[in-house]
């Protein structure tokens, strides 16, 4: 089995390097997981106490479940996946239901904070923006997909996206195995990785990337 985590800023590109290596493959040849389905449910606080949650603090985020979940698919069986709502800030009572594969890709803003994510990963991807493009795109992102205003997204920004980013996300470079700086635009990087999973599914034949970008 081939684990891919893909780890990178808020905003840097990581949702469209995974759809992008996904475009190549075949359908359903890979497991998908994403960090942001494991945030804690906060149905146990008010909801004006959920306004402070910081989403780009470790602690925010149920490794546990996430690192068993990983192990399961890894021997063979499939999972119930959550469905964690940023509007509300608690998961659904409903799962989405996955099935092991040959190749499993992570993302998220932190999977390197935790060891044995880390660990657990064949290939650890880093994906890499600057600072202007990447708040740009959460700006988009927090007022299309989570309910908030410019101002909010703003004030979220300075006071814990950019300071939990130096803090937790960018020291993690270090242990990335590839660093992709430009994200979705860097067709070689993603080229790489396509071609590697392409190797591990037993799939001779490459389909023509530039494709994809068109």
């Amino acid at each position: 089995m081939l684990i891919i985590g893909i780890c990178g800023g808020t905003g840097s590109g990581k949702t469209t390097v995974v759809n992008k290596i996904l475009n190549i493959l075949p359908e359903n040849q890979v497991a998908i997981l994403s960090q942001d389905s494991y945030y804690k449910d906060n149905s146990n606080i008010s909801i004006e106490e959920r306004k402070f949650i910081n989403f780009d603090h470790p602690d925010a985020i149920e490794f546990d479940l996430l690192y068993q979940h990983i192990n399961e698919l890894k021997n063979g069986h499939s999972i119930e996946k959550p469905i964690y709502s940023y509007i509300t800030c608690t998961r659904s009572s409903e799962t989405i239901h996955i099935e092991s594969k040959e190749v499993i890709l992570i993302e998220g803003i932190l999977l390197f904070t935790d060891e044995r994510i880390r660990n657990i990963c064949n290939v650890k991807v880093f994906v890499d923006a600057p600072a202007d493009e990447r708040l740009l795109r959460v700006i988009k992102r927090d007022i299309i997909e989570r309910g908030r205003d410019v101002e909010q997204t703003l004030d979220r920004y300075i006071e814990s996206v950019k300071p939990m980013h130096e803090q937790f996300i960018e020291p993690t470079k270090r242990y990335a195995d590839l660093i992709v700086p430009l994200g979705g635009e860097n067709t070689v990087a993603i080229n790489i990785l396509a071609s590697t999973i392409r190797q591990k599914l037993g799939l001779s034949k490459d389909q023509d990337i530039n494709s994809v970008f068109h």
